[in-house]
């Protein structure tokens, strides 16, 4: 058995409506983020370190936004089909999402518990700002970088 890791990052706007979905849990703000599934920015970055960890390519090589079938999608769901994908399991995930607003330190216990959940391993979950710069500082989406473990039989 090898241990691998694997990084993954995504980012999405900021959409006039929708719920705001992180980690599978749905986040009360006045904005939701656009995206072809439910632009889950927490879940994608977590499902491509799971796939790159594996060398399983990544999110937009198995559920492409081309395809109608993943519009919509609930982006927890993807991720346990991916970590399904993989031949071991995962040990561990590290995930920071980047952005102004909203503050996510209360819902950040109920993130890790969802996405553990999904993943079948520890999952640690921070919440930082951009310091006000760029896109991110403008408050025109959100951004999230994912690092995971995984043992390959």
């Amino acid at each position: 058995m090898s241990t691998r890791a694997g990084i993954g990052y995504d980012s999405h706007r900021f959409a006039d409506e929708g719920p705001l979905i992180l980690g599978g849990v749905e986040v009360p703000y006045l904005l939701g983020l656009d995206g072809h599934s439910d632009a889950d920015v927490l879940a994608h970055a977590i499902t491509d370190a799971v796939l790159g960890a594996a060398g399983l390519g990544d999110i937009g090589t198995h559920f492409p936004p081309s395809e109608d079938q993943w519009r919509d999608a609930d982006s927890i769901e993807l991720l346990r089909t991916s970590v399904a994908m993989v031949a071991g399991y995962v040990v561990n995930v590290d995930a920071t999402v980047i952005c102004e607003e909203p503050r996510l330190g209360e819902h950040r216990l109920e993130m890790e518990r969802v996405l553990s959940e999904a993943v079948g391993a520890p999952v640690s979950v921070k919440a930082t700002s951009n310091e006000g710069m760029g896109w991110i500082g403008r408050g025109e989406g959100i951004a999230c970088l994912a690092v995971v473990s995984v043992d390959i039989d």
